[in-house]
């Protein structure tokens, strides 16, 4: 498929299936279907682009797009995502002012700053210089520029908008930085308030405690009632065997991160996510969010829908979703609409489908999926403030019953030996 959207097929001399790819994207031209003579059809989508540029699935996970702010691939330095979108932005910014594109890389390279800023824009500027594509510049380079942004600036090449789109994707990428600070601030505070509470009830049982039971311990007609006796079963634990719970602790998180990097595991785990009450609802709202606003970009930029999904799909975090994305992509390839398989699929709400089906029948699916991101992002914030809401009430609840079995272990025996005092 050619830019302007035309179908047409031909053959190509090449030592292999890769570089046949790479000599068709050289061409401005998207590989639809990729056949080696007298072989079968391979109808595979564009090779998934690992750090080093090879054609190997590249893992995705869970929250990714929210979490860790830096991101290491190839042993060469990356960057931040505000600092990343700022680049595109500057960027697009000289484009539009009417440089060309490498006059515009050398503009943006002598405002760099830091150390990864001139390392990665100088890799750019020499293999621009050689003659090839912005996109494939930053395809070889690796992280920070994953498939999302190698997909737009493509995109940007080929339609011949390139200003238009790198300034829609730093507002992408702002957007993802924004996401995340709104989810670590909400979370924090509860976060911080349960781990001092935490803190405070082991001090308690393991210290404070024994001390406190040592003189009424032994004392005649003075029976520990079963609280006490389970905290100090506790503390003495705790104090003969605190090494084999750290052990096991570190054991346990290792062993579960292992777990987790088996596919059926994750996909275990992120269901479970999804089906947990409020949780479930936060993750599911900040997948569609991002899903319709990325989907809306692309598409806005000219890449072709099945690209466009097969992008999206790696920028959602959850694996249910992402098997999700799989499935509509092998309907839309039949020839089915968008809307039906997104709809059957059971995990994106009624509303994301009806904007989908009257944007395809409309002609105006790019501009209805952009304003749809703009209330599905509001959906997050209400979702968001639900959850900061009702956290720290279940938190301090939990914490209070813990805290009442606490209270119970210490003072019940000190009644027990007041009335044996008393008697």
């Amino acid at each position: 498929m050619d830019g302007g959207g035309a179908i047409a097929s031909g053959v190509i001399m090449a030592a292999d299936r890769a570089t046949a790819m790479r000599l068709l994207q050289g061409q401005g031209l998207l590989p639809m279907q990729l056949v080696a003579a007298d072989t079968e059809v391979i109808q595979k989508p564009l090779p998934p682009r690992t750090a080093q540029g090879g054609a190997e699935t590249l893992g995705t996970d869970p929250l990714a797009y929210v979490k860790g702010l830096f991101r290491t691939g190839s042993g060469r330095p990356t960057l931040k995502r505000t600092e990343l979108a700022n680049i595109i932005r500057e960027l697009a910014t000289a484009i539009e002012a009417g440089l060309p594109l490498l006059n515009a890389l050398k503009t943006v390279r002598r405002q760099a700053s830091g150390k990864a800023q001139p390392v990665i824009l100088d890799f750019i500027i020499e293999r621009v210089e050689s003659g090839r594509p912005l996109h494939e510049a930053m395809e070889e380079y690796g992280l920070p520029f994953d498939d999302m942004i190698i997909g737009m600036v493509r995109a940007s090449d080929a339609s011949g908008r390139m200003s238009e789109v790198m300034h829609q994707l730093a507002d992408l990428l702002d957007r993802s930085v924004e996401l995340r600070r709104e989810l670590v601030g909400a979370t924090i505070y509860p976060l911080i308030v349960a781990c001092m509470i935490g803190v405070s009830i082991i001090i308690a049982v393991t210290f404070l405690l024994p001390r406190l039971m040592a003189p009424i311990i032994g004392q005649p007609g003075v029976t520990l009632p079963f609280p006490t006796k389970v905290l100090m079963g506790f503390a003495d634990f705790m104090y003969a065997w605190w090494w084999l719970v750290l052990v096991l602790t570190v054991a346990g998180v290792v062993g579960f991160r292992r777990w987790m990097e088996g596919p059926r595991n994750r996909r275990k785990i992120d269901l479970l996510l999804l089906k947990t009450p409020i949780v479930g609802n936060l993750v599911r709202d900040i997948a569609v969010a991002r899903f319709t606003r990325t989907l809306g970009t692309l598409v806005s930029a000219g890449l072709p829908i099945l690209s466009a999904l097969n992008i999206v799909r790696d920028t959602l975090g959850n694996t249910v979703l992402m098997d999700a994305i799989d499935g509509v992509q092998e309907k839309v390839t039949t020839g089915q609409s968008l809307a039906e398989p997104l709809e059957k699929c059971g995990f994106f709400p009624p509303l994301l489908v009806q904007i989908v089906n009257i944007g395809e029948r409309s002609g105006r699916l790019e501009p209805m999926l952009l304003h749809a991101a703009t209330a599905f992002d509001r959906q997050v914030n209400t979702s968001l403030k639900l959850f900061t809401k009702l956290l720290p009430p279940v938190l301090m609840v939990l914490m209070a019953m813990i805290a009442a079995f606490v209270l119970a272990g210490i003072l019940l025996p000190l009644m027990e030996m007041q009335k044996a005092l008393g008697g």
